[in-house]
């Protein structure tokens, strides 16, 4: 089908979908480009053009033991089909509605520091730290690093209560 004022392609509308944990972390595990799906989840966010999942968001306990604090969540993995423009955007702020919703102050996510974070700009979201990186291995918990290892940028959004402190 064609746009009739520009001559391309007519993009279908997309919509917020209910989907299930089990689906979003199948979906990631097979379009993200860096990561596999995180372990477990609070809840998790689809997002639709017609019958087909273009995109998902999973929430989550913060993966830092100090950031768990009962009233912070964290989105844990956001992964969208190429091409579909606004759709990152589209599926961090139905999070943080959601999640402002179920009574969480404050909302985290890290990127690369590569990433631009235009789409976390658009949704509301400030830069609140930079991290170094690097591996979770220990010598008394070794791990096999499957992830990048290079620093990364902590985003925020808050309850204006919660900017204050």
């Amino acid at each position: 089908m064609r746009d009739s004022v520009g001559g391309g392609p007519l993009r279908e509308k997309c919509e917020i979908t209910p989907i299930t944990l089990r689906e979003a972390r199948l979906f990631v595990d097979r379009y993200h480009r860096h990561h596999k799906a995180p372990q477990g989840g609070l809840f998790a966010i689809g997002l639709s053009t017609g019958n087909d999942v273009i995109g998902v968001v999973i929430i989550g306990r913060p993966v830092s033991r100090h950031m768990d604090d009962g009233y912070t969540a964290e989105v844990t993995r956001l992964c969208v089909l190429e091409g579909n423009r606004n759709a990152c955007s589209t599926l961090y702020s139905a999070s943080w509605r959601a999640a402002r919703g179920m009574g969480y102050r404050k909302l985290i996510t890290y990127t690369l520091n590569t990433e631009p974070g235009t789409s976390l700009k658009a949704s509301g979201w400030d830069i609140v730290a930079e991290t170094g990186g690097g591996s979770w291995s220990r010598e008394f918990r070794p791990r096999v690093d499957e992830h990048p290892l290079q620093g990364k940028i902590k985003w925020q959004v808050s309850t204006d209560a919660e900017k204050r402190n």
